[in-house]
C-alpha cells in the first residue's frame, strides 16, 4: 500500500472516530470522567439484571441532578424520568432511541449514559425502562422530591 493511500485511510479513520464520538456525546453518552457544572449533584445508577440500583432516590425542589447510568447488562435499556403521564406515554409507544432530552436517555448494553434533570414541585416521580416487557418485569424506581 502506498504512503498516500495509508495517509488518506488514517485521515478517514480519524474523521470517522470524531464523528462517532460526537454522535455518542449528542446522544447523551459522555465520558464518565466529565464533571458536572458547579451546583449540580451527580447520582450514579447501575443497571444490573434488568433492575436499577438504587431503586429510590431523593431530591429537593429546584435541585439539578446529573444522572450517570451504567448499563452492565448484555441488553439495551433506557432511563425515563417523569410523572405518571410521561411513564404511560413511553409504555404505550416506546421510542427505540431517545434524543437528548432532560430525564430521558437510551443506555445501550455495556455503556454509560448521562442525563440531567431539574426538579420542580415536591412529590414523587418514577424512573423506568419501557423497552418491551421491562417495566412489567419491575424495571422502575421512585424519585422523591421534597
Amino acid at each position: 500500500m502506498g504512503r498516500g493511500l495509508r495517509s488518506a485511510l488514517a485521515a478517514g479513520m480519524l474523521g470517522l472516530a470524531a464523528v462517532l464520538l460526537a454522535a455518542g456525546l449528542a446522544a447523551g453518552r459522555t465520558p464518565a470522567a466529565a464533571s458536572p457544572p458547579a451546583g449540580v449533584r451527580t447520582v450514579h445508577i447501575t443497571i444490573h439484571f434488568s433492575g436499577f440500583d438504587p431503586e429510590r432516590i431523593d431530591a429537593v425542589p429546584g435541585e439539578t441532578v446529573r444522572f450517570v447510568i451504567e448499563n452492565t447488562d448484555p441488553i439495551d435499556h433506557e432511563f425515563i424520568l417523569g410523572d405518571d403521564l410521561v411513564q404511560r406515554i413511553h409504555e404505550l409507544g416506546t421510542e427505540t432511541v431517545h434524543p437528548q432530552k432532560p430525564g430521558e436517555v437510551s443506555v445501550p448494553a455495556g455503556t454509560t449514559a448521562t442525563t440531567t434533570y431539574t426538579f420542580g414541585d415536591p412529590g414523587e416521580l418514577t424512573f423506568a425502562c419501557h423497552l418491551p416487557g421491562h417495566f412489567a418485569y419491575g424495571m422502575h424506581g421512585i424519585m422523591t422530591v421534597g
